[in-house]
C-alpha cells in the first residue's frame, strides 16, 4: 500500500520528470520574480521614505529664525529663570529657545567654506562634506523635488541631510540631519513582512500548482499510455478529440497523422508482399506451362518421334512457339524490373501523330480484317522516349485485337490536345470488361478473362507495363468500359 502511495510521488519528483521539471522552473521563475519585486520594493520603499523625510526636513529649515545665527546662544535657555521668556537680551534682540530633536544636526555653511555645527553641543554631529560636494549642491531642482543625501557623520552614524539656501542678506546655506536608523527600521520591517507573505505564496502556490500541473499533464500521460498499445498489429489506435490545450492539440494531431501514415505503409506493404506473391505465383506458372508443354515434346522426340517427320515438325514448331512465350514473358518482367526501379528514358522531343503514322502498317497488320479508324491531330508535340510510347501503343492495340471480332470488330485510334496535354484514345467494339474487373486492370498478371488470353498467349503484363511507362513520362492512363459495349483506353501525357 506504501509503495503505490510513493510511486506516483517519485514519478513526480524524479529529476528526469516533467512535472518535476515544470514544478522546479515555474518555482525558480517565481522566486526570482518574488526576489526581483522585493528588491524593487525596498529601493522604492526607501526612497518614498527618505524623500518624505528630507520634505519634512525641509520644511522645518524653513521655520528656523532668521537671526538664529547673530544670536549669542543659539540652543534653549537653560539659567535659574530670572529672565522670563520673550525678555530682551543685552543686544537687544529677542532670546527666545531654538529648539532641535536630539537626533537631529544643524549646520551653516557659508559661501566662504566656513562650517558652523549648530547641534554639536546638543549631542548631534553635523557631517562635513568637501567644498566641492557644497558648490555643486543644488537644495531642489526646477520642478521643486527636494534633493537629499545620505553620508556617515565623525560617530559613523548614517545621516540623511538636505540643504537650504539662508538669504541674500547672510548668504550661505543651512544643512540639516537626522539619522537614518528610524528609516531604516520601517524598510526593514516591511521587506521582512514581504519575504514572510512570498514564502508562504510560494507553499501556497505548490499545494496548489501541483494538482494543476497533474491535470494539466493528463492529456501526456493518456498519450504515452496511447503509444505504449500501439505496434505493427495494432496501428487504429488514435489520440483522442481537442483537450483544450493547443501544443497537446497539434502533438496529438500529428501523431494521429503519424499513425495513419504508418497504417497505410503497413497496409501497403502488406499488399506489397501480397502481390509479390501473386506475382511469383503467376509467374511460376506462366513459366512452367510452356516449359512443361517443351519437356513433353521433348520426351515424345526421344522415344522415336524424331526420326518420324510427320511428328517432328509439328512438336518443334509447338516448341518454338512456347519458348517465345517463355521469352516474352521474360523480357516483360525484366521491363517491369527495371520500370520499378529506376526508369530509362531517352527523352527527345517526338511528334506524336507522326510516330502513329510510322506505327499504322503494323497495326493494320496486327487488325487483321478488322475495321481500324485514324483521327490524329497533327503536330502534338512532347518530349518522350519513342520506343516506350510505341510500346505502349502497341499494347493497347494489341488488348482491343485480342477483345473483339475478328471480322465486325472495330478499333479506332484518336488523338488530341488540350491545355500542354496530349490525349491518346485507343476505342474497340469488343465484349467490354465487367465492373468488378476495371480496378485491378492494370495489376501485373491480372486477366479478366483468362482462358481467352491464354488462347493468344498473353500474360496479363501488357498493361502493368504501358501504366509504368505513361507514369514515367509524368501521364496518366485510365479505362472506361462497359459489358458489351467495348472498351476505352485513354493516355494522357504532357505536351509542349
Amino acid at each position: 500500500m506504501i509503495r503505490k502511495v510513493l510511486d506516483p510521488v517519485k514519478r513526480v519528483m524524479a529529476p528526469r520528470s516533467l512535472r518535476f521539471q515544470l514544478l522546479t522552473r515555474s518555482l525558480f521563475i517565481l522566486a526570482a520574480l518574488l526576489l526581483l519585486i522585493g528588491a524593487l520594493q525596498y529601493v522604492l520603499m526607501k526612497d518614498f521614505l527618505y524623500r518624505n523625510q528630507a520634505e519634512t526636513m525641509v520644511t522645518q529649515l524653513r521655520t528656523l529664525p532668521r537671526d538664529i545665527l547673530t544670536r549669542p546662544n543659539p540652543l534653549p535657555e537653560r539659567s535659574s529663570g530670572d529672565r522670563a521668556p520673550g525678555s530682551q537680551s543685552d543686544t537687544g534682540r529677542p532670546r527666545g529657545p531654538v529648539l532641535f530633536l536630539p537626533d537631529m544636526s544643524v549646520a551653516y555653511i557659508g559661501h566662504d567654506g566656513t562650517f558652523i555645527d549648530l547641534t554639536r553641543d546638543n549631542g548631534s554631529v553635523s557631517p562635513r562634506l568637501s567644498d566641492e560636494e557644497y558648490r555643486s549642491i543644488q537644495p531642489s531642482d526646477h520642478r521643486g523635488r527636494v534633493h537629499y543625501r545620505v553620508v556617515r557623520d565623525e560617530e559613523g552614524k548614517e545621516q540623511l541631510i538636505v540643504f537650504r539656501p539662508v538669504g541674500l542678506q547672510i548668504g550661505g546655506m543651512f544643512q540639516m540631519g537626522t539619522t537614518t536608523a528610524p528609516l531604516q527600521d520601517v524598510v526593514m520591517r516591511q521587506l521582512l513582512t514581504f519575504v514572510a507573505l512570498s514564502v508562504l505564496a510560494l507553499a501556497g502556490g505548490l499545494a496548489f500548482y501541483l494538482p494543476v500541473l497533474r491535470r494539466t499533464l493528463n492529456p501526456l500521460d493518456m498519450m504515452v499510455k496511447a503509444v505504449e498499445r500501439t505496434d505493427a498489429g495494432n496501428l487504429a489506435e488514435r489520440f483522442p478529440g481537442p483537450q483544450g490545450q493547443l501544443e497537446i492539440d497539434r502533438l496529438a494531431d500529428s501523431f494521429n497523422g503519424m499513425l495513419e501514415r504508418l497504417e497505410t505503409s503497413f497496409e501497403a506493404e502488406r499488399e506489397a508482399k501480397e502481390q509479390m506473391r501473386r506475382f511469383i505465383a503467376d509467374a511460376s506458372h506462366e513459366l512452367r506451362t510452356p516449359l512443361t508443354s517443351i519437356h513433353g515434346f521433348l520426351e515424345v522426340l526421344l522415344r522415336g518421334a524424331a526420326d518420324r517427320p510427320e511428328q517432328l515438325y509439328p512438336a518443334l514448331k509447338s516448341m518454338h512457339g512456347e519458348s517465345k512465350r517463355i521469352k516474352k514473358l521474360v523480357e516483360d518482367l525484366l521491363m517491369l524490373a527495371k520500370l520499378d526501379r529506376s526508369p530509362e528514358l531517352q527523352l527527345k522531343e517526338t511528334r506524336l501523330d507522326e510516330l502513329i503514322r510510322e506505327m499504322e502498317p503494323h497495326l493494320r497488320m496486327l487488325a487483321g480484317s478488322r475495321t481500324v479508324d485514324f483521327d490524329l491531330t497533327a503536330g502534338i508535340r512532347g518530349i518522350y522516349d519513342s520506343d516506350k510510347i510505341k510500346q505502349v501503343i502497341l499494347n493497347l492495340f494489341h488488348n482491343a485485337v485480342q477483345h473483339t471480332d475478328p471480322e465486325h470488330g472495330v478499333i479506332k485510334v484518336s488523338l488530341s490536345s488540350r491545355r500542354n496535354q496530349a490525349d491518346l484514345m485507343i476505342r474497340d467494339n469488343g465484349i467490354g470488361i465487367a465492373e468488378e474487373h476495371i480496378p485491378h486492370i492494370f495489376e501485373r498478371f491480372y486477366r479478366s478473362d483468362a482462358s481467352r488470353t491464354r488462347k493468344h498467349g498473353g500474360a496479363g503484363l501488357g498493361l502493368s507495363i504501358s501504366k509504368s511507362i505513361v507514369e514515367a513520362h509524368d501521364g496518366t492512363i485510365s479505362v472506361d468500359s462497359r459489358p458489351g459495349k467495348g472498351c476505352t483506353f485513354s493516355v494522357r501525357l504532357p505536351a509542349l
